[in-house]
């Protein structure tokens, strides 16, 4: 059985990584005003440029049933079975509208849809793993089973420089947003195992020196990681930020560690100078 491994272009993989690893994908829309393209397309920084010039920003619609049942009925022109990973069901509908159309009579019994209940590279480690169980020659049912029991453990956070778009997105207080911005705070966000993104440990100084210290609580407060990846990914970020975080995760002993770009409808409810570490925090206790 020939089965193929895709996901919504928030999986935020460099095409490079996405032929690697044999990932399909469907995107996401944005919308700007009177201009609306591909997520993937639309870069973050038009975004940002759009919403310092108007003050709002961009419009991000999920993947809806039709573009799934395109997408899906195309995948299967060359594949038997398909394993799907979402988008958080707890940020997104685009979970809801893969299962819908997984059960229609004419893909029934062909895709599992998995609620990642992560975003970005979180969702590419999932499916990631996924790939090398196909590649081990595993059963279906077995895959999926395995990958849903690593959900819980994908670690998947960041660290902002404000929270701005997060007001702008509904996703954050005025008094919230205000107060942060006074006192010039640094806010992290984790994503949580209700799929939800929360806020951690609060930070200030320059982008870099806060960047290190979020990586090292993000290590402590999840110190069992899967050694073997480990993304760096950001909306933009400067070299100093990267390198600090790269080094810790050097220091923690990752054997693989990748950076990546935020696609358009992440990095639209992140902001510029927004970093996150993600990896899977179920390797061995040290």
């Amino acid at each position: 059985m020939k089965i193929a491994v895709t996901a919504e272009s928030t999986i935020d993989l460099p095409k490079k990584m996405l032929k690697e690893f044999s990932i399909r994908t469907v995107p996401f829309m944005v919308s700007m005003g009177d201009k609306t393209g591909l997520d993937g397309e639309i870069t973050p920084e038009e975004e940002f440029a759009f919403t310092k010039e108007t003050g709002k920003l961009p419009h991000t619609s999920a993947v809806n049933p039709f573009q799934y049942e395109e997408f899906f009925a195309d995948v299967l022109k060359e594949a038997d079975h398909i394993i799907h990973f979402s988008l958080s069901s707890g940020i997104s509908r685009a979970f809801e509208n893969a299962t819908t159309v997984a059960h229609e009579d004419a893909f029934e019994g062909k895709i599992d849809v998995i609620d990642t209940r992560s975003l970005s590279t979180g969702i590419a480690l999932q499916a990631i793993a996924c790939r090398k169980l196909v590649d081990e020659g595993k059963e279906v049912g077995e895959i999926v089973r395995i990958c849903q029991a690593r959900v819980p453990h994908c670690q998947a956070s960041f660290s902002l420089e404000s929270v701005d778009n997060l007001y702008k997105g509904g996703r954050c207080s005025l008094l919230k947003m205000v107060g942060a911005n006074l006192l010039k705070i640094k806010p992290s966000i984790y994503v949580e195992s209700d799929g939800k993104m929360y806020p951690g440990k609060k930070y200030r100084g320059p982008m870099d020196k806060v960047v290190a210290s979020y990586v090292d609580e993000t290590l402590a407060r999840f110190p069992t990681p899967d050694k073997s990846l480990a993304f760096i990914t950001y909306s933009t970020a400067t070299p100093e930020a990267i390198e600090a975080a790269k080094s810790k995760l050097r220091e923690k002993g990752f054997q693989r560690i990748e950076e990546t770009t935020a696609g358009a409808t992440v990095s639209c409810y992140c902001g510029p100078h927004c970093l996150g570490v993600l990896y899977f925090n179920d390797g061995a206790e040290a």
